[in-house]
């Protein structure tokens, strides 16, 4: 039985959102899986609203549209807020609890609070707690997971910026072992 994941990705503008998800579909698309990645943004771009919707499928997929996640990575929270029931019963919810201070109200979904930012911060890496965030969801979502991180890495992270993948790595890792 082939299992697709769908996994919604919101934040504010500017947290890397669009990034998390293209290297979760890079990681699909490089292990032979079919994927689909659907950037959604406001109009203010940073600081404004963003979203991606990432399915990741053993079959081909009919629809880029996630309305039912079974994954929601929430950032901020309006996308908590905005997001917190449509996550199909049994899915699973990612918060960055460094700037969502209030609990996801469901009891039906499994929840994960990661205090991404703080550790980016902690780091000295504050503009990867999006990553940070991403280990701690390859490492649960078991039609994921952690191995082989380093090609979809080197498709994500631009030519000019190659300097930048060994700290995106680092912060996968710390999610991972958070």
């Amino acid at each position: 039985m082939s299992k697709a994941c769908n996994i919604l990705f919101a934040g504010f503008g500017g947290q890397g959102i669009l990034f998390a998800g293209k290297f979760v579909a890079y990681k699909g698309l490089l292990e032979n899986k079919q994927v689909s990645w659907l950037p959604s943004y406001g109009p203010e771009m940073r600081g404004g609203t963003a979203n991606c919707s990432v399915i990741v499928s053993d079959e081909p997929i009919g629809s880029p549209i996630v309305g039912k996640p079974d994954v929601l990575v929430a950032m901020n929270l309006p996308s908590l807020d905005k997001y917190e029931n449509e996550v199909v019963s049994g899915g699973k919810i990612f918060v960055d609890s460094t700037l969502i201070t209030r609990k996801v109200e469901r009891t039906d979904v499994e929840v994960f609070y990661i205090p991404a930012t703080q550790l980016a911060n902690e780091q000295g890496i504050s503009t990867l707690a999006n990553m940070i965030i991403t280990g701690k969801l390859l490492k649960e979502v078991e039609e994921l997971g952690f191995d082989g991180i380093d090609a979809p890495l080197a498709k994500v992270v631009s030519a000019r910026r190659q300097n930048l993948l060994e700290v995106n790595k680092t912060a996968l890792k710390l999610g991972y072992d958070y």
